[in-house]
């Protein structure tokens, strides 16, 4: 990537902002746009005297800030997203506009760019619904998303397919599962953190805590970004890998690491099981673990498993 020049689409968020400085740390070219919805200027603060790099306020929603903001980039990391799974339940608008419009007018605007040939999307495990495989490959199907943020994700990557088979474009597509780490904005760990903050004698859990998934932490998965990019094949037109641990770990268990990292001595757990069938709530997928042979032939592989992604990123957030 030394030289490369790029355009990451919310690049002040979570992930956005951990791959940013892996970007710059290699050498590259880096603008970013973020609307700062719920991404951070401080995460990106520290680059902002670099020649190399820009930063610019501004909405996908509006056709005109990608036209305005691809110019010579010829890579795209588009991270922009509401990446809430909980907002669908109640605004559902929310992600079609985030996320389906979104994509739709970064393609749009790469289309017309013509310079701007390679796509690097950020997608999600929920495209995948309740698979009956586990760990499930790239080639499951039918794939049935439970919620509306699964669906809007699932609907960027045909919108995707479509332009780059239409147009000539490249893209690799990554299924993230669970992403932790510092500068999370939202999550289970955090959830855990602020109502433990708020009361330490209970904790509420969501559904019944045995929901069982897999987590991974953010500096795993931005290595990953960069194996998919070095494993590019413009010939294929569009390349899927999963990302994420090799291993589950159950949302009791993620409960206590957190009451032993924050030294609270066994608070009593509430389940709030409103659904009665052990979920936290609509769209909530009981059980996840994405198969990663695919991007482990790349030379890719999580340096933590599930409850040390999960232990280090409690420690990053309190």
């Amino acid at each position: 990537m030394k030289e490369a020049k790029v355009l990451v689409t919310g690049g002040a968020g979570f992930i956005g902002s951990h791959l940013v400085d892996i970007l710059m740390n290699e050498g590259s070219s880096v603008k970013v746009i973020d609307n700062l919805g719920t991404g951070k200027y401080e995460n990106v603060r520290s680059w902002l005297d670099n020649s190399r790099f820009e930063f610019v306020n501004a909405d996908l929603k509006n056709p005109e800030a990608s036209s305005e903001n691809l110019h010579d980039a010829e890579t795209v990391f588009h991270l922009a997203a509401n990446s809430e799974v909980r907002v669908g339940e109640t605004e559902p608008t929310v992600h079609f506009a985030e996320n389906l419009l979104a994509t739709f007018n970064l393609l749009e605007a790469m289309r017309k760019n013509r310079r701007s040939r390679l796509l690097i999307f950020a997608s999600s495990s929920t495209v995948y619904g309740e698979p009956h495989e586990i760990p499930t490959p790239e080639d499951y199907g039918p794939l049935l998303p439970i919620s509306i943020y699964g669906a809007s994700k699932l609907g960027c990557e045909s919108l995707i397919s479509s332009y780059c088979h239409t147009f000539d474009f490249t893209a690799v597509i990554l299924r993230f599962a669970n992403i932790v780490g510092s500068r999370a904005t939202h999550g289970v760990i955090l959830d855990f953190i602020r109502k433990l903050q708020h009361n330490s004698k209970e904790l509420e859990i969501l559904g019944d805590g045995e929901q069982v998934k897999s987590y991974l932490h953010v500096r795993d998965l931005v290595r990953a970004f960069l194996a998919a990019l070095r494993g590019v094949d413009r010939k294929r037109g569009v390349e899927i890998y999963n990302v994420g641990s090799s291993d589950q770990i159950k949302v009791k268990r993620i409960a206590e690491i957190v009451c032993q990292e924050m030294a609270i001595s066994k608070p009593s757990f509430r389940f709030n099981n409103p659904l009665k069938d052990g979920r936290g709530w609509k769209g909530d997928v009981k059980t996840m673990q994405l198969a990663i042979d695919k991007i482990s032939r790349l030379g890719w592989q999580p340096s933590l498993n599930s409850e040390q992604a999960v232990q280090i990123s409690c420690r990053e957030l309190l």
